[in-house]
């Protein structure tokens, strides 16, 4: 072979070897029963959003763009419950192209507000809503992505934090697990200087069981945590609820406390049926 042709050879495929190198990690972002929050809080980044666009390829993001490009994609984000038939179907089409999939908010990760159907004939919400309820395919509740296919990585809150969002993706570019602290809003109170609102004011307040996030917001403003962020890493949820009974809430209010945005949520679905069944003895 010429000599030459063998240097031009070797440069292509060095060239070949570098743009291969280069290539973006492939983003898409799916929406499934939701109110659309937490694919804004990705696009309220703003100035963060460029950085973000420019070390990834943003192939499927509705929200955003009408551009789509196939799959597989490297990384996959999932906001929404799974409230269909079809949906609970497309979920699994979704997880086998995602490399990586990460559920973002409280409708993705526990079923969200939506789910309070779970603890009623949602076939009567149906009749009560709808003109045409025979049109209305839906299942019988509403259920984390996890419920359904297997994820590599849930963020809490109604909607995300968009820092704690930022900080999922740049730990999934750099091959590293998410730093997204475990503690309680509790703790962001103390870091914040806000003083304990049930403890100053009497407050019920689900700081102390409910996942760190939003920056302590309505306890910053002498309002109680409503638990948007659902239930922090091994929360004691019975001890919570014991709190709030010296505080002289009521079963039927501390049922409404656990039964909120992160209803479904494991351990706060646990406590408001434990709620609800001492209403129902002590009406017995």
């Amino acid at each position: 072979m010429n000599p030459n042709s063998q240097q031009s050879e070797a440069r292509r495929k060095k060239t070949q070897r570098g743009k291969t190198r280069r290539k973006k990690p492939k983003l898409a972002v799916f929406k499934f029963a939701s109110c659309d929050g937490c694919q804004l809080s990705l696009l309220d980044c703003e100035d963060e959003l460029l950085a973000v666009a420019d070390a990834v390829e943003i192939a499927y993001f509705p929200e955003a763009t009408r551009a789509t490009v196939k799959g597989p994609y490297d990384l996959t984000l999932v906001e929404g419950s799974i409230t269909t038939p079809h949906d609970a179907e497309r979920i699994h089409e979704i997880r086998r192209k995602s490399r990586v999939l990460i559920t973002i908010g409280a409708c993705a990760t526990s079923g969200g507000i939506q789910a309070l159907r779970n603890f009623a004939n949602v076939n009567a919400f149906i009749g009560a809503v709808y003109a045409n309820p025979a049109y209305i395919e839906t299942l019988r509740t509403s259920t984390a992505i996890a419920d359904h296919v297997p994820v590599d990585f849930q963020l809490n809150g109604c909607p995300i934090d968009k820092y704690q969002l930022l900080e999922v993706i740049s730990a999934f570019l750099h091959g590293r697990k998410p730093n997204v602290s475990p503690h309680s809003v509790c703790m962001e109170c103390k870091l914040s200087g806000t003083a304990c609102v049930m403890v100053s004011k009497g407050t019920l307040c689900m700081g102390p069981v409910t996942h760190a996030g939003c920056g302590a917001l309505c306890p910053r403003f002498n309002r109680g945590c409503f638990g948007c962020f659902g239930p922090k890493e091994t929360p004691n949820t019975a001890s919570a609820a014991a709190t709030f009974r010296e505080l002289g809430a009521t079963d039927a209010e501390i049922e409404r406390l656990f039964r909120s945005i992160q209803a479904a949520a494991p351990a706060f679905h646990e406590e408001s049926l434990i709620a609800e069944r001492a209403q129902n003895t002590n009406h017995g």
